[in-house]
């Protein structure tokens, strides 16, 4: 099952604009490597999912996969070939809303040459250029 928030304010979000950079959010906080956005974007929920589960397959027993990102933004589309008015259309998908900087995933308990094949499977699903980090 895909990650959507159990209930939102407002159903349907404006597009927004993504500018400037991460302030919060820019740091590897709960393991010792992480992978962090080095372009704007949002990254689908099935996107986040579809790390999760690379990264965990690598990780299994030994070490640790810590989400820092979550899908509060839902993006909305009407169907092909409809005719113009009627309004907004319904939620397509859910997804998060990622500055440069951010921390999208970290990686404990594993060495770093572990952590840097488990972070490469995970930076191949990502739709916008990443970098991994250490803890400093």
């Amino acid at each position: 099952m895909a990650l959507m928030p159990k209930r939102v304010k407002h159903r349907k979000s404006q597009r927004g604009r993504i500018r400037g950079n991460a302030t919060r959010g820019n740091r590897v906080v709960f393991g010792e490597f992480g992978l962090q956005a080095m372009e704007g974007g949002w990254i689908s929920a099935q996107t986040i999912e579809a790390g999760r589960i690379a990264a965990q397959q690598y990780v299994r027993g030994e070490g640790k996969l810590y989400i820092r990102i979550f899908p509060h933004k839902s993006i909305t589309s009407i169907p092909l070939e409809t005719r113009m008015g009627k309004g907004k259309g319904e939620p397509e998908f859910w997804a998060a809303v990622v500055r440069p900087g951010t921390v999208l995933y970290e990686v404990s308990g594993v060495t770093e040459q572990a952590a840097r094949i488990c972070l490469a499977r995970l930076a191949h699903k990502m739709p916008i250029k990443v970098r991994m980090v250490k803890r400093t």
